[in-house]
């Protein structure tokens, strides 16, 4: 997956062809052409849904009730709506990727027929030199730093963020997100927890949009797939609003107050620098790069 132009936000329906699904089966070969339009007479992918999402937790749908569903609009409570336009519905019923076979049928480790929208709050600051304070630079450009969490379930680096759930807005889970895994608000208090949404609230609120989209993750199958929305939130006075929104703490002054600290489902959370030569998981760098971009930074 890729972000699109510089003229659109919105990111290309790109998919990566990985031959084992994560904790579960290897994926079937799939033919040079994705496109559904184009036969694939000997293309048998196996049907894999993970015993975690068959078990029908609140974030996934009952496969019993899937003639039911409402695919390409509001279904109910649930937004099966793709930021990419409508996608097509196969004989039997299923939603099909957009991005074309993907060697996996069925929901693999995603709770939802169809997309499975996320939100992604992208929040940085300037790297500082720690005595002076002065903004540091590399090749005369300043460097900046964004705020990652290291993922349990691969060890990856990679952004803050979550499923948006049932009823929950994008701007909702934003905040949720980044509170409960980068300053682990659900080990607080209710005092404090309250206090910190409280400060935090106005901060989340002027975030840009950075991308919108269908994102390459390992977890797509042909049937369910990630897509979207990341914001950048720059610590400042003068900020950038991006889903994934950007949200930029422009003179270091907002999360000072917030010691960072790992929690729900993160492994370990920092400041990183915002380089070229990132690695992270799936298409995070993309969207820092965007940011980068953005703040014409190094």
């Amino acid at each position: 997956m890729g972000c699109s132009p510089s003229t659109s936000r919105h990111l290309e329906r790109k998919w990566t062809f990985r031959p084992v699904y994560p904790n579960g089966p290897n994926r079937a070969h799939v033919p040079h052409t994705k496109n559904w339009s184009t036969k694939a007479p000997d293309y048998s992918p196996c049907v894999y849904t993970a015993p975690s999402v068959l078990k029908c937790p609140s974030w996934a749908d009952n496969e019993a009730d899937l003639k039911t569903f409402k695919f390409n609009t509001i279904d109910g409570k649930i937004d099966r709506r793709s930021f990419s336009g409508p996608y097509q519905i196969s004989p039997e019923g299923l939603p099909l990727n957009p991005a074309g076979r993907t060697g996996l049928a069925g929901r693999g480790l995603l709770g939802r027929f169809g997309p499975n929208h996320a939100a992604d709050p992208i929040v940085t600051r300037w790297r500082r030199d720690p005595v002076t304070h002065e903004v540091l630079h590399h090749f005369g450009r300043p460097v900046l730093e964004f705020v990652g969490i290291r993922r349990l379930d691969t060890g990856d680096w990679a952004i803050p963020g979550g499923m948006v759930e049932t009823g929950d807005t994008v701007s909702a889970t934003l905040r949720k997100e980044f509170c409960e895994e980068a300053l682990n608000m659900n080990e607080k208090s209710e005092e404090e927890a309250r206090a910190m949404t409280q400060a935090l609230q106005a901060f989340f609120s002027r975030g840009v949009e950075i991308c919108k989209g269908y994102v390459d993750d390992p977890r797509n199958t042909d049937n369910a797939w990630m897509e979207t929305v990341s914001l950048s939130l720059a610590l400042a006075l003068s900020l950038i609003d991006q889903v994934a929104y950007n949200f930029h703490d422009d003179d270091g002054t907002v999360l000072d107050c917030f010691p960072l600290q790992a929690g729900d489902d993160a492994g370990a959370v920092r400041w990183i620098a915002a380089m070229p030569d990132l690695q992270l998981y799936a298409s995070h760098r993309l969207f820092i790069d965007r940011v980068r971009q953005l703040h014409h930074a190094a």
